[in-house]
Parts: structure tokens; sequence; C-alpha cells
């Protein structure tokens, strides 16, 4: 069972191996144990913690056995295409679809190693919105790559909040599964898509290599 007895002891639990580089903290006015992901990062958690990102085109996919108390939440876009009118060359759907593939693999097996079963996977998935008009539609495109992907490994979607306009903040209860998703009407600065700029320039310039299955 998890360690739910959080409420009064203000710290967090101890992190599963693997995941003592997250942000982490004890958020005062929620009295919830928090680990903070951004651009690029995922965590998994055997504990009863809540897991925070802010959304713009990126998509996370919030994942738990409920039955073996364990889930996590990523934070993840696909490269752009390098075509300037936007479109998809074979060469680029090729990698972006490996990129978003070992994104995903990577938090579904560690919640398997930390003792999930696949069979028991309930999947929420969030975000992909166009926050800037006029640009290229990433957002539809990572929302494309998530449906694809958990179709193709037989994953049932238990709810998702995708598309629109609008910057998301996600709070993910992972011993709970509730996901609480606040839409942003504006955007006060530019942190959202700094971040994701960074990370999108970070990934295209440094291509994913190997290849992971699921257990």
């Amino acid at each position: 069972m998890p360690n739910t007895n959080l409420s009064t002891q203000k710290t967090c639990p101890q992190a599963l191996p693997g995941f003592t580089h997250i942000n982490r903290y004890w958020d005062k006015t929620r009295l919830l144990a928090t680990a903070k992901i951004l651009p690029g990062e995922y965590y998994v958690t055997n504990s009863a913690e809540t897991i925070v990102t802010v959304l713009g085109s990126c998509i996370s996919a919030c994942i738990r056995d409920p039955i073996n108390h364990v889930g996590g939440m990523n934070h993840f876009m696909l490269p752009e295409s390098h075509d300037m009118s936007g479109k998809w060359t074979d060469s680029d759907l090729g990698e972006a679809t490996r990129y978003g593939t070992y994104a995903m693999e990577h938090m579904i097996n560690d919640i398997l190693k930390y003792g999930g079963k696949k069979k028991n996977l309930e999947v929420k998935i969030v975000g992909g919105g166009q926050i800037i008009r006029g640009m290229t539609d990433v957002g539809k495109k990572n929302i494309a790559f998530i449906q694809h992907f958990l179709h193709a490994e037989g994953l049932t979607i238990a709810g998702k909040d995708l598309g629109d306009i609008y910057p998301r903040k996600v709070m993910y209860h992972a011993d709970s599964g509730r996901l609480q998703v606040k839409r942003l009407r504006s955007l006060h600065n530019d942190t959202i898509l700094e971040r994701e700029q960074r990370y999108k320039n970070k990934i295209e310039h440094e291509p994913q290599s190997g290849e992971i299955d699921l257990f």
C-alpha cells in the first residue's frame, strides 16, 4: 500500500532510485508531497505524491497501476519538421516517432520495474495546445502520436484533455489517479514558451538513439 499519511508529516517520501534529481517539495497550501517536472522529464512514484507541470504544446501522459500502487507522469513533445513548409518528410516522421516512443517507454518501463503490471495500467493524457496562433501546430502532431502509441500498445485512454489554444497547469495524484487541469487563459510571462523552445532545440540537435522494449 502507498504511504498516504502525509498530511501531517510535512516532508516528502524518499524518491525511488533514478528520480532524486527531480525537484520535489512539500506544498504547504495543499499539504501535499509534490514533484515538479520540466519538459523532457518524467517522474515515477509508489507513494502518495502529486506530480505537477505546465504544458503548452507538449503532452503529458499520466499512467498508474491502481492495484500495485505505482504511477508516474511525463512531459514531452516531438521534434518539429525540418521542412520550411512545416510538412513532415518520411525521415522527420521516423525520427519524431522514435523520440516519442522512447519518451513513453522509458516511463512505462520504470512503472513496471517498480511493481506495475501492463494489464492494469490506467492512462490519462493532457496537453497539445496551439498556444501561438499562426505557428505550426506542433500540439496536433503530439496528440496524434500519443493516441497512436497508446492504441498500438493496447492501452485504453481513461481520460483526456487535449488541444485547444490554452496552456495548462496539470496536477496528477499518482496514488488516486485524480487529474486536475487548469487552463491558463493568458500568459503573464514567456516562461512556458522559453522552456518549450529550449527543449525543442535540444531534441532537434540531439536526436534520440536506441530502442527500448516494454517488459
